[in-house]
């Protein structure tokens, strides 16, 4: 399988699972398939893995979080700021598998294949190789 091929699976799997994890705080998804359901079931989850964190604080926090997730989301889908946008991934589940280890154990990062995607983000940074990606489209004009 070519490299180019492997790049663009890792960017829209990931990329798609942010918009996926947006969505679902924002009730876009069913109750059925929901994880949270709604922002404040979000913040209450949130708040589970940085118990160190005010409530004050919280929601700028989750916000903020949410804002990240659908902004790495679109560029990663698009091929945008490619390299950057991977590293900045990787950094955001890393430190999201870690709160779920140092507050609920191991097993709900391993299970939810978060540390998986942190390694697939920091891989997809190192693949110099562009394919289908907007990313392509600036470098020619430059």
């Amino acid at each position: 399988m070519k490299i180019q091929w492997i790049k663009l699976f890792i960017r829209v799997s990931l990329g798609i699972g942010f918009i996926s994890a947006v969505a679902d705080r924002l009730g876009m998804w069913s109750a059925d398939v929901s994880a949270w359901g709604n922002f404040d079931t979000f913040l209450t989850y949130t708040s589970t893995l940085v118990p160190w964190v005010p409530d004050s604080i919280l929601p700028a926090l989750g916000w903020s979080v949410t804002i990240l997730e659908a902004v790495l989301g679109i560029f990663l889908i698009l091929g945008l700021k490619t390299k950057i946008s991977a590293q900045v991934s990787g950094l955001l589940l890393l430190v999201f598998g870690l709160s779920m280890t140092f507050t609920s154990g191991i097993k709900g990062p391993l299970d939810y294949s978060v540390f998986s995607a942190a390694a697939a983000a920091f891989g997809l940074s190192l693949i110099k190789e562009r394919y289908m990606e907007i990313d392509s489209l600036i470098s020619k004009n430059r």
